[in-house]
């Protein structure tokens, strides 16, 4: 059969000038400079800077978060920045990056996290500027929810070589089981802890710590001046954990929560004396009906015994539906008809339906942990924890340019898209570099379909509001 082809005829040559990759990466790297994270990062590793040192040591994990951004899964990657010094500029070497990471110890996390936190000060500044708001609403049910939304939750991240501390998890694989702190409001990935493989997803000491973090990285006068609601999943429904959060409103921080509550014999017991008429209806992510769920508040009729140590005021409610067809169910839901869960709220108003939404609102983060994962929490590079420790907080940098991008240059769908969609649509876009009228001009090519797209984000990131001071 004779060789055909409908493409059309090319002749490749190695002569070309001016032209570069990845030109829309470099709008993560500029965000970083507009909202004063290279600068900060700059003033709080100054200390590690050697003598006549090429690389100021704050540019270097802002680079390595751009690469991971763009989608790089090791340190070595930062090279698809390097290898383009005309549209990057001077990106050190992968073995410089090894030894700032190596360097980054819990004194150089803290700094890193502090200038993150001021950086993140003023993107919330530029937004309300901007926007008139300085984060957008969470919403659920279709309404919004007032303040601001933390969702907690740890993840299994599996190693396929020997790690320092890997261990095996509950899931029967083998790695690192991070505890992790997501803003639903923004998606910033507030704050981490890297744990071993068999650390427990509900010790309480890890998800204080957590938590401690992510409020650290709101603004001052929003943590203390803005509504602030806690999620998470039945692990974080320990007596210490939620008395953690009650005794931050002493630090006038106004801290609620919602946590999901197993459903053991008393739980069961307390459900078979709710009377029909007592369930009310849910609805679901809309606010419309939820045919076939059901909700009651069975506080009272537990026994007190099972409320002792957790704070006054603490509710628990339960839902109920229709199991949908190959459900798992326990004895007591085959024998009912019924599929249960709960969870626990010391929130003292709203509807059940609307308490039950919000709280259903907390799968968000497995959407969050996932697409965090697609930029470079799935993969720890190093054999020593320490070092994956400090990937671990360039990888919250990278999810945060990221967000950040997304909030004050993006519009439309760009603006929600996940990291995976935003790289072949305009952070991997080639372009040529040219120059003219004592500037530096990048031309993208005009019939990509989102060339408008990626312009008119740098034309918004040139006008962005400048911080004083």
């Amino acid at each position: 059969m004779q060789a055909t082809t409908t493409r059309p005829k090319i002749t490749a040559t190695a002569d070309g000038e001016g032209v570069v990759s990845h030109a829309g990466s470099r709008l993560l790297a500029d965000i970083a400079d507009r909202t004063t994270l290279t600068g900060q990062l700059g003033e709080t590793l100054a200390g590690l800077r050697k003598p006549r040192a090429r690389h100021d040591p704050g540019r270097v994990p802002v680079d390595m978060a751009v690469a991971v951004a763009d989608g790089a899964t090791t340190i070595s990657d930062v090279a698809v920045l390097a290898d383009q010094a005309a549209l990057f500029g001077a990106v050190a070497s992968d073995s410089t990056c090894w030894r700032l990471l190596d360097r980054l110890d819990t004194a150089g996390l803290g700094a890193v996290a502090r200038a993150r936190a001021a950086a993140r000060e003023v993107v919330w500044a530029q937004r309300a500027e901007l926007t008139g708001q300085p984060f957008p609403p969470a919403r659920a049910a279709g309404r919004d929810l007032p303040g601001l939304v933390i969702d907690l939750d740890a993840s299994v991240v599996v190693c396929h070589s020997e790690k320092e501390l890997a261990a095996p998890t509950f899931k029967k694989t083998f790695g690192f089981h991070p505890m992790l702190a997501f803003c639903d409001n923004t998606g910033e990935f507030l704050a981490a802890t890297l744990r071993r493989g068999n650390a427990g997803s509900n010790t309480a000491a890890d998800r204080i710590v957590v938590l401690d973090a992510a409020l650290a990285q709101l603004p001052d006068h929003h943590r203390h001046g803005t509504p602030i609601l806690v999620r998470a999943d039945t692990a974080g429904c320990t007596r210490e954990f939620l008395a953690h959060i009650r005794g931050l409103r002493d630090g006038v921080v106004s801290c609620e929560f919602s946590v999901g509550w197993a459903i053991r014999g008393p739980e069961r017991m307390a459900i078979a004396t709710i009377a029909k008429k007592v369930w009310t209806d849910a609805v679901d992510a809309d606010g419309g009906h939820r045919d076939g769920a059901g909700l009651a508040e069975i506080t009272r009729v537990l026994p007190a015994r099972l409320l002792v140590g957790y704070p006054s005021g603490t509710r628990v409610i339960v839902r109920r539906e229709r199991p949908h067809p190959g459900a798992q169910l326990d004895a007591f839901e085959e024998r009912d008809g019924w599929r249960y869960t709960a969870f626990a709220t010391d929130t003292s108003f709203g509807q059940l339906a609307h308490l039950d939404a919000r709280h259903r609102a907390h799968a968000r983060v497995e959407d969050r942990i996932r697409t965090a994962k697609d930029t470079g929490l799935d993969h720890f590079p190093s054999r020593s924890f320490a070092i994956n420790a400090a990937w671990l907080t360039v990888v919250m940098v990278a999810v945060d340019l990221i967000a950040w991008t997304q909030h004050l240059l993006l519009h439309g769908d760009l603006a929600k898209a996940e990291p995976k969609t935003l790289r072949y649509r305009l952070l991997h876009v080639a372009a040529r570099l040219t120059r003219g009228q004592r500037r530096l001009w990048l031309r993208i090519q005009r019939t990509w379909p989102w060339a408008r797209d990626l312009a008119a984000a740098f034309a918004r990131l040139a006008a962005l509001p400048v911080p004083t001071g």
